[in-house]
């Protein structure tokens, strides 16, 4: 029996040494992990994004937006390798084709995502003038000199870049979307012209506002692609009948406007309406991408991972840009006139809104587009949504995005959730003047079922 036994020990520990020489049941390396890296390349991209879409015309409301979704998206795809958790989203999207990433390679995470970023930025922002465009190429070439002895590097930007150019190619394919900015008053692409005079039939219809173009912004954008919703989505339950009747829910809903807005506008209420507008173009960014500003606030508190960071981006990319396609469907089918025309022409003639551009000189602004519902509401109500969803719906912070700005009142300002940080932002535009009460609650409405729908998409496994 002792024989048997020494035996069988021998054999073991013979077939155990085999095993180690040929390697066999050794645990093969690990490959890198996304989560395994610090978040500073989308942070700094953030940034840098951030910096240039405030002095790039046409980029708002719908451009800009888009634009954050489809360098999420490129990111997403391009370390979906390296996220164990997430499952590519890509098959979703006729048309787009991801290039194959090589399984024998472990890709410097923080290096793809700086070619994807870079690449598309180049491609987003081409128009941007030759003062603010070497941002962009300055921030790629800072990453790139830190980058350049990772393993793999050359081969981590090449498919970065091959990422980031296939989804330049699927952009290429959405008829009202791409290249919108360059002509936000009807279609680049196809050449389609809007005549707002011509749907215009009779009061409570949108007409001009003065100061502005004389025509109003993105009239074919509800029609551009969406990452989540249908056109069944798009479109908000009616406003209020309109009336001039002082009985009538329509002439209380202006009224309300005239007493938040009017000559007794109150400080609380200029500073809550300054502090969300993000109105105007070479002051500040546009009030999407302000959502933007707001996740990377956390992604910095939290000392978030970049593969959080990648995920917040893409969720959020795609969420403002689909609240704002659905917002603008909804604007151009209901053509609700704005505040100012109608209480200029029923309640007080001397009216003007107290939303003002420093750098101009302009007064009295009102958004060249009509009311109903509230861009800002519906974008800031879907980004909450998402957030939300990312770090908790009863997360507390001190929002800082305009910290330091003396043009106007920046002052940080405390919330106790993303929900009352979009409520507030909603209800901004009442004592700005430039909304109803209708046109930020509905707006709220729509953005929750947006965010709620990109919740939805099979992001996890």
């Amino acid at each position: 029996m002792q024989k048997i036994y020494f035996l069988f020990v021998v054999l073991s520990m013979t077939i155990l040494y085999s095993c180690k020489d040929n390697g066999s049941v050794d645990t093969p390396p690990s490959k890198p992990l996304v989560a395994e890296q610090p978040n500073d390349v989308v942070v700094q991209w953030n940034d840098v994004f951030l910096e240039v879409e405030r002095y790039a015309a046409g980029y708002r409301p719908g451009p800009a937006p888009r634009a954050i979704a489809l360098i999420g998206l490129a990111n997403y795809e391009a370390c979906i390798s390296g996220m164990p958790d997430y499952n590519s989203v890509a098959y979703l999207y006729s048309g787009l084709n991801i290039p194959a990433y090589d399984p024998a390679l472990n890709y410097h995470w923080p290096t793809v995502v700086n070619s994807a970023t870079g690449f598309l930025m180049r491609k987003f922002f081409v128009d941007l003038s030759a003062d603010k465009f070497p941002k962009i190429t300055n921030l790629e070439s800072s990453f790139n000199t830190k980058f350049s002895k990772e393993e793999n590097f050359e081969a981590s930007r090449a498919y970065g870049e091959a990422v980031a150019s296939a989804v330049w190619e699927w952009s290429k394919s959405d008829t009202y979307g791409h290249n919108a900015y360059k002509n936000p008053f009807g279609n680049f692409n196809t050449n389609e012209s809007y005549d707002w005079q011509a749907k215009y039939d009779g009061p409570g219809d949108w007409v001009a506002t003065t100061p502005g173009p004389g025509k109003p912004m993105g009239p074919f954008y509800g029609k551009a692609r969406t990452f989540a919703i249908t056109d069944e989505d798009k479109l908000c339950p009616p406003p209020h009948p309109y009336s001039e009747a002082k009985n009538s829910n329509f002439y209380a809903q202006a009224l309300e406007v005239y007493a938040q807005s009017g000559p007794t506008v109150t400080y609380e209420g200029r500073w809550i309406g300054q502090y969300w507008s993000d109105d105007l173009l070479n002051l500040t960014f546009s009030p999407g991408p302000r959502w933007l500003a707001v996740a990377n606030q956390v992604y910095v508190l939290e000392k978030s991972s970049l593969e959080t960071a990648i995920y917040g981006n893409v969720k959020v990319g795609m969420t403002l840009s689909d609240a704002a396609v659905a917002c603008w469907h909804s604007k151009f089918y209901y053509n609700v006139e704005r505040p100012a025309s109608y209480i200029q022409r029923v309640i007080d003639p001397s009216f003007v809104p107290p939303l003002d551009h420093p750098l101009t000189g302009e007064i009295g602004i009102t958004p060249s587009f009509p009311a109903y519902p509230s861009g800002h509401s519906t974008m800031g109500a879907a980004a909450a949504e998402v957030l939300s969803d990312l770090f908790g719906y009863d997360y507390a912070m001190t929002d800082r995005c305009h910290d330091k700005r003396t043009e106007f009142i920046g002052t940080p300002r405390a919330f106790n959730s993303f929900y009352e940080m979009a409520e507030e932002n909603a209800w901004s535009r009442v004592p700005l003047g430039v909304h109803y009460r209708m046109d930020c609650e509905q707006g709220v409405n729509l953005g929750l079922r947006v965010g709620r729908k990109v919740n939805d998409l099979p992001w996890k496994k």
